[in-house]
């Protein structure tokens, strides 16, 4: 297995917040092997019916662990998982845990009642530590030893899929009916499955683009609300990242339409039926793999853009400081760019650092455009000062 140093740091990194460190994402992303790769860990399959049977008593359980780190995988199958994490965080700090999920704690509650719902989600408030682990990213693509962009891109960053030397095609849809199984039917309820299904491969196939519900109703044979439905079950379970417009409600500026983006670039490819990556493909894919970067080294969502009725767009926009917003685009290449947007953006929003964050810069450099400061630099580069510019 590999030994994933940037994951290995920030689970440390959290246990030294709070003794529960609840970890998240998509299934196949690779948490289980995550886990096991941590030093002096024990572990324990909560999918196993003998191991569900060995934590019915939650504080014989904690008290035969004693003390040291101890991973319950695929914790949301245990009836009443927040009962568990929230004794061993409040009488057995000693005890270290991990526990991971295909979904949000919150998410994996929706298949109760909306009272046990809340009172899940605040049992444990103030209790655990968040972590929610993305596809690779670009410190994973050297652990796994292989850091060819292209691969990365077309294979997406699913570990057992990126580490294949052919197009794992069948794979993706084989991961797709698992999904409907185990993470919607168990923790939704969802009815359907061809709408649900039929959505969401037309979401992926259209990733990037601005979102209206009325125009998967018919396609899908659904209403526009169980499209919203749909979309927010989606979202909740990381498998699209719903990008909302960044406004002042001026006349000119699109304020309600957020842009959609499928979690993977390798399941944006197979429904667009890209077995082989043009020219033109790579600027799509890589807006994917910076948007994967930034959540996943900010560990937040908390991304928008910006768009004016004249068609005008920033890729992303950052508002999370106490700072001006910060614009980012993302080019391919550096000759790609244009200032048209962001000149049209800083115009409204004059204030803020201008990044363009490209595949082959080399070095970082500036330019003007009509008085307006543009920094061109690589990915690394931008988390680096992006992050900083946070603290």
């Amino acid at each position: 297995m590999v030994d994933r140093q940037f994951w290995h740091n920030r689970i440390e990194t959290a246990w030294e917040r709070r003794s529960i460190v609840w970890l998240s994402g998509v299934r196949r992303v690779g948490k289980t092997c995550l886990c096991q790769t941590l030093p002096d860990i024990e572990y324990f399959d909560c999918e196993l019916p003998r191991v569900r049977r060995l934590m019915e008593d939650p504080q014989t359980f904690l008290d035969s662990v004693g003390n040291g780190r101890i991973v319950l995988d695929e914790v949301h199958r245990l009836p009443n998982p927040s009962e568990l994490l929230k004794i061993a965080a409040d009488h057995y700090p000693q005890i270290q845990v991990v526990a991971t999920g295909s979904s949000t704690l919150g998410a994996s509650a929706k298949r109760r009642s909306l009272q046990a719902h809340i009172a899940s989600r605040d049992t444990l408030v103030g209790r655990k530590t968040e972590l929610w682990l993305t596809p690779l990213i670009k410190a994973d693509l050297n652990d796994f030893n292989r850091v060819d962009i292209h691969h990365r891109l077309l294979h997406g960053g699913l570990p057992p899929f990126f580490l294949e030397t052919e197009l794992p095609e069948p794979d993706f849809q084989e991961w797709t009916d698992a999904y409907w199984a185990k993470d919607i039917q168990e923790l939704f309820r969802l009815e359907r499955r061809y709408s649900f299904q039929k959505f969401t491969e037309l979401l992926m196939a259209q990733s990037g683009g601005v979102f209206e519900a009325s125009s998967f109703a018919r396609p899908c044979e659904v209403s526009r609300g169980t499209i919203s439905n749909y979309l927010s079950v989606l979202e909740a379970t990381f498998v699209v990242h719903v990008i909302r417009p960044f406004s002042s409600r001026r006349a000119t500026e699109i304020v309600a339409a957020p842009k959609v983006y499928g979690f993977d670039t390798g399941f944006v490819c197979y429904y667009r039926g890209w077995s082989q990556l043009r020219q033109e493909d790579l600027g799509l894919l890589w807006e994917h793999f910076v948007l994967n970067e930034i959540m996943a080294q900010t560990q937040s969502r908390e991304i928008h853009y910006w768009r004016n009725k004249r068609g005008l767009e920033v890729d992303f926009v950052l508002t999370r400081t106490r700072n001006a917003p910060i614009a980012i685009e993302c080019k391919w290449a550096a000759a790609g760019f244009s200032p048209r947007a962001l000149l049209a953006f800083r115009r409204q929003y004059p204030d803020g650092v201008n990044y363009v964050v490209t595949q082959d810069a080399d070095r970082t450099f500036k330019s003007d455009y009509n008085g307006i400061e543009v920094k061109f630099v690589d990915l690394e580069t931008l988390i680096a000062e992006i992050c900083a510019l946070e603290r």
